[in-house]
């Protein structure tokens, strides 16, 4: 077992190609484990704070669920039932919670506010979603795509939809981990390139329609066209989006054997039809799933090291 200096997982690029090839060997073993009822608890006696400053269904219940199978401990903050919310000064908060727990997971607006809770904070934190970037859910995407498919190095990636923060981190991953991103999105609508913070344009391709970005890819994703926090622009974004539907006919364009993601909840009828979500290609609900397992490789790694 190799501990290592205080690490935070802010962002998908927080980490190397070398860090996730560990990341995903561990999280099938860890997985692996589970599926057999073998116990595997290396974090007794160690506690996760987890702060929601956003509403949260998976993203609470595989971390809350994964630190109690790993033996660990659980407190739930939020910002409504804590000084968070409140006139306390991020960083005090951190200061504060850091001293009392070993691992801290926000999900929060801005990733700047995340970014300074991390800077004054004496354990690692992780990003459980910011409106700029979502690494564990494309940590749990690239490793469900791994179990049914293999390696994605060299393969294609279509997002169809809003150029949020899955898209951002979608682009951070294929530049880090060797696949390509084929990018639709509405006009107005697209991603900030400087704050995806991308080295290159080499790693990913633009289509302003997204049948042609589905062309030839190995996986088709999207999500809601309306991420929280945007709920005034509802009725634009519909508007805006309506050809920006993952149907049937997409998919078909897409390879043979391509998949189907969807980071949830969905909308049926909105960004995917519901023949594809609910069928053959998809593969959702092992996604959701695998938030957990990957999660639980991510704390191990964050607190305990590379484990031999």
């Amino acid at each position: 077992m190799t501990a290592s200096a205080l690490q935070h997982y802010l962002q998908f690029s927080d980490l190397t190609a070398d860090d996730y090839a560990y990341l995903f060997a561990r999280a099938a073993f860890i997985k692996r484990k589970f599926k057999t009822y073998e116990k595997h608890q290396p974090l007794q006696d160690r506690t996760l704070a987890l702060i929601f400053e956003k509403a949260s269904t998976r993203t609470r219940v595989s971390f809350e669920a994964g630190m109690y199978q790993m033996g660990g401990l659980v407190v739930n903050l939020t910002s409504q039932g804590s000084q968070l919310g409140r006139a306390e000064p991020i960083e005090d908060s951190a200061r504060v919670i850091s001293r009392m727990v070993d691992l801290v997971m926000i999900r929060t607006f801005e990733q700047h506010r995340i970014k300074r809770f991390a800077e004054h904070s004496r354990v690692p934190v992780i990003n459980g979603l910011t409106n700029e970037f979502h690494p564990c859910q494309i940590l749990a995407d690239i490793f469900t795509f791994i179990e049914h498919r293999g390696s994605i190095t060299g393969k294609t990636v279509a997002w169809v939809g809003d150029g949020n923060n899955m898209a951002n981190t979608w682009l951070q991953a294929a530049e880090l981990l060797g696949f390509t991103v084929h990018l639709s999105t509405p006009s107005g609508y697209g991603v900030d390139h400087a704050v995806a913070g991308l080295r290159s344009s080499a790693s990913y391709r633009v289509f302003t329609s997204p049948a042609d970005a589905c062309r030839g890819a190995h996986l088709v994703t999207t999500d809601v066209w309306t991420s929280m926090g945007y709920e005034a622009e509802n009725e634009a974004r519909k508007t805006a989006f309506a050809d920006w539907c993952v149907s049937e006919a997409m998919m078909a364009l897409a390879q043979p054997d391509a998949l189907f993601m969807h980071c949830l909840p969905a909308h049926r009828g909105e960004e995917v039809q519901a023949e594809v979500i609910d069928g053959p290609q998809s593969v959702v609900w092992d996604e959701a799933e695998n938030r957990m397992h990957v999660q639980k490789a991510l704390m191990e790694f964050l607190l305990l090291g590379r484990i031999a």
